[in-house]
């Protein structure tokens, strides 16, 4: 069967990759809106990019009102500035939120209206050119036709996917990876092996995805925990920042499953950072997709040298899935009760979130299909162990 495969129409990836890409910015336009956080702008992050701009005699203006996991109101406001500011091309420094954040801008500056408009919509006008900085090695936002925002009237994240959404490059430097602390390395470290699993395992799997989310599991194995004890080894840190690149062409390409059709429910409700939702459910819900892909999973198992000669498929899925939780365990990713959740408010959400998973679309990308029934005991499972 055939497939199309998308990807950014520039990757630079690298160490100095910021610094060689930067000849190419004078054919985005002559004023850069930069869609970013007040941590890039504290940390310096910002004034790289600006200072760079300022050397080619480009224009730019900042929006750095990306203050948490992307919604509508902060889409208003940034497709506000660009246009007072006179803009005419985008990029974005930053973590997933960021990066999502300019490509719903760029969709209404293009299109009109809001960005609540365009859910299973198609985006039919040019979009400006955007240009995506990934300073965590975990979204892969950077590689992927797909933009995530908060709805807060109905409070649900609005999954908004077309090919006009995939940045036309995407500059990978390692170097803004550095400033990253060992909780966020961790978390969006996990969402980034979530992304390659899940595309791996997913019934839109194809032979071009799946090459990406092998590698990326097999480098996140090698290199994750690494990173997240010692941030400034620059050689695991650029070799996550590779792997999030896979990782994210992967699933962008092949979609995801079970994992971020639960995730995103938790985020939009409790607030939780969705690398973190990811890392919470991935355990839990890898036991319940076992049985529906072992030969797939056992796949990842030999990618990550934990088959052993002589295991039977299942038997190599169940290895894969105990290294997943000795990882989970080794980075500390806690659990919603120990990041503080209030339990009662998470059990009297859970039909809510189990409807809007499965509206989501993406838990019946998995192998063994769930109904909501089955995503409502997972949610309870992530309280209570016995409830698988």
């Amino acid at each position: 069967m055939a497939n199309i495969f998308t990807i950014p129409n520039r990757i630079v990836a690298g160490e100095g990759a910021l610094r060689l890409a930067g000849g190419e910015l004078p054919a985005f336009g002559k004023k850069a809106l930069i869609v970013t956080d007040p941590m890039m702008v504290k940390l310096g992050n910002t004034d790289k990019v600006t200072d760079m701009l300022d050397s080619m005699g480009i224009e730019h203006a900042i929006y750095d009102g990306i203050t948490g996991e992307p919604n509508h109101e902060m889409i208003d406001r940034g497709v506000a500035v660009y246009q007072e500011s006179g803009c005419d091309f985008l990029m974005a420094i930053g973590g997933g939120s960021p990066i999502d954040s300019m490509k719903a801008i760029a969709a209404v500056v293009a299109n009109g209206g809001s960005i609540c408009d365009y859910v299973g919509k198609t985006l039919v006008n040019p979009m400006p050119p955007t240009c995506a900085i990934p300073t965590t090695a975990g979204t892969g936002s950077e590689a992927t036709s797909v933009t995530i925002i908060t709805n807060l009237q109905t409070q649900v994240k609005m999954m908004i996917k077309d090919p006009a959404l995939m940045v036309r490059m995407a500059i990978v430097d390692p170097q803004f990876t550095m400033t990253a602390p060992p909780s966020v390395t961790a978390s969006t470290g996990v969402d980034a092996l979530c992304h390659a699993v899940e595309a791996y395992t997913s019934t839109k799997a194809f032979s071009m995805s799946d090459m990406f989310a092998l590698s990326a599991v097999k480098r996140i194995f090698g290199n994750l925990y690494r990173a997240y004890e010692c941030g400034s080894d620059g050689k695991a840190r650029e070799e996550m920042a590779i792997a999030s690149l896979e990782a994210g062409i992967a699933f962008s390409n092949a979609s995801v499953t079970i994992v971020h059709g639960m995730s995103r429910p938790i985020g939009a409700l409790f607030h939780v950072a969705h690398g973190l939702s990811n890392a919470m459910l991935l355990d839990t819900c890898l036991r319940f997709a076992l049985p529906g892909a072992p030969e797939r999973f056992c796949d990842l198992a030999k990618a990550i040298g934990v088959y052993q000669d002589g295991m039977s498929d299942e038997e190599g899925a169940a290895a894969f899935a105990a290294a997943v939780s000795e990882l989970l365990h080794k980075l500390k990713i806690p659990t919603p009760a120990e990041y503080g959740l209030d339990r009662t408010a998470f059990f009297d959400a859970i039909d809510k979130m189990a409807e809007d998973a499965m509206a989501s679309g993406s838990p019946s990308n998995t192998r063994r299909t769930p109904t909501v029934e089955d995503l409502k005991v997972l949610y309870r499972a992530l309280w209570d162990e016995t409830s698988c």
